[in-house]
């Protein structure tokens, strides 16, 4: 499942680069009115978002806090379930 996911990501990431190196060209950068400028800016910024967010999926920097929440998720199920099972114990008192 890990490898299907990290193709996924990485397909993710060519599409948007091949977006932004087909976009640039043909953004405009110098001497347009402020709205212009400021679209080519915004946009470029999500793109290069974009690609950070796959690439640090792809090269991995959250497994070990991946881990840690798992292992926080499983100590509270563990809890939970003790708990339940006392509760089914103990007779109802009226």
């Amino acid at each position: 499942m890990k490898k299907r996911n990290k193709f996924k990501h990485s397909l993710y990431l060519l599409v948007a680069l091949a977006m932004l190196l087909y976009a640039l060209p043909n953004l405009s950068f110098q001497n347009s009115s402020g709205w212009v400028l400021g679209f080519g800016v915004v946009w470029c910024l999500f793109a290069f978002m974009v690609i950070a967010a796959h690439l640090h999926f792809i090269i991995g920097v959250d497994e070990e806090k991946q881990k840690r929440l798992e292992a926080v998720r499983k100590h509270k199920l563990e809890t939970w379930q003790g708990k339940w099972n006392e509760e089914a114990r103990v007779p109802e008192r009226f």
